[in-house]
């Protein structure tokens, strides 16, 4: 690149910031991860004025060292202010102590992806994901849910619950406008969706269908709640094309699950589906789609959360576009009878019927 290639010098400056900070963001991950977990954000928040690094060092008992190039990492990026010889939380770093979105975002980047994400080349180049094995020898984290050491497995499941329970108590009148009897409950995770389901509906009786690990934690969570006369199970792992969906459901539900495959098994799952489905019945799709958020964050996070699915979770599956998944439907043999937009924190619920 010659010098006339470049732009002027204010956005080349500006430019090159924003590639340092991609160089050293590894960095700037655990510095933010690190002042959280060590109380200096949280001190911080409760004094507005600002402290110095006595104050600091009495209230965290961190070293005088540990402290400074802590808070020196916080004054780059952003995350602390220096106000005179006292340090102020910035309002990013207000977020990264206070916001449960940030807060479940990073838990699952540090507990979940951090040390996998060295082997997204290898995941790229395989389409597999690569970096699980930091956890286990299991063809897709799926299989591993119940195995993980157990702060990966809160913060699985943090995150997961975070972005799918928001949208639960609008999506629950728009699956019952045609009060079904019996729903199936596909990719039910742990059951929360069945469990909100049948406290919504006092008559609807609910089928998981899951792998056998997740099967039975989302069962004895029913049993718990004494819900086990209405919460059943099916275990099947709908990678096997063997593998069939019972008949018998007014309603199939699908939440946040067909993110987890690539198309070309989105599109044999929903063939499946359509196979079970009586002429009245219908299939709810309720996942996240980057080219529908209303938020520039929101279409962000998605993006990056693509990655996890490289690395980690299969390594053939992303955050879809909503199109792409228009496009499985309508190969499969299904209809889309309504889309709404924007339920919970940036849902979309698809209802499909046959045909």
């Amino acid at each position: 690149m010659t010098r006339s290639d470049l732009p002027e010098s204010k956005t080349a400056a500006a430019a090159i910031f924003e590639a340092q900070r991609l160089a050293f963001a590894p960095l700037a991950f655990q510095v933010a991860r690190v002042l959280r977990d060590t109380g200096v954000l949280a001190a911080l928040c409760d004094r507005q004025a600002g402290m110095d690094l006595v104050e600091l060092e009495r209230q965290t008992g961190l070293s005088r060292y540990a402290l400074r190039v802590l808070t020196e990492g916080g004054l780059a990026t952003g995350l602390l202010r220096q106000k005179g010889n006292k340090l102020v939380l910035s309002k990013t770093g207000f977020f990264v102590e206070n916001d449960p979105m940030t807060r479940a975002n990073m838990d699952f980047v540090g507990d979940v992806c951090f040390q996998g994400s060295f082997h997204l080349d290898e995941a790229i180049r395989a389409g597999k994901p690569a970096g699980l094995k930091v956890f286990g020898d299991w063809p897709t984290i799926y299989e591993g849910l119940a195995e993980l050491p157990p702060q990966a497995k809160k913060s699985w499941f943090a995150f997961d619950h975070f972005y799918s329970d928001t949208a639960f108590p609008e999506v629950l009148p728009l699956v019952f406008a045609r009060k079904p009897k019996a729903l199936f409950d596909i990719g039910g995770n742990t059951g929360r969706f069945s469990e909100a389901a049948v406290a919504f509906d006092p008559d609807v009786t609910v089928t998981i269908l899951d792998l056998e690990g997740q099967l039975q934690v989302a069962l004895a969570n029913a049993a718990r709640r004494g819900l086990a006369d209405r919460i059943k199970g099916h275990a099947i792992n709908l990678l096997d094309p063997q593998a069939t969906i019972p008949k018998g459901a007014d309603a199939i539900w699908m939440s946040q699950f067909l993110c987890c495959f690539a198309e070309d098994e989105v599109v044999a799952i929903l063939r499946r589906a359509k196979a079970a489905m009586g002429p009245d019945a219908r299939l709810f799709i309720l996942d996240t789609y980057w080219d529908r958020q209303k938020h520039d964050v929101a279409k962000y996070c998605l993006q990056m959360s693509s990655l996890y699915f490289t690395v980690m979770a299969n390594g053939n599956s992303r955050m879809y576009h909503s199109q792409d998944i228009l496009d499985c439907v309508k190969t499969a043999g299904l209809s889309v009878t309504r889309q709404t937009d924007h339920l919970g924190v940036s849902h979309t619920l698809f209802e499909c019927r046959r045909g």
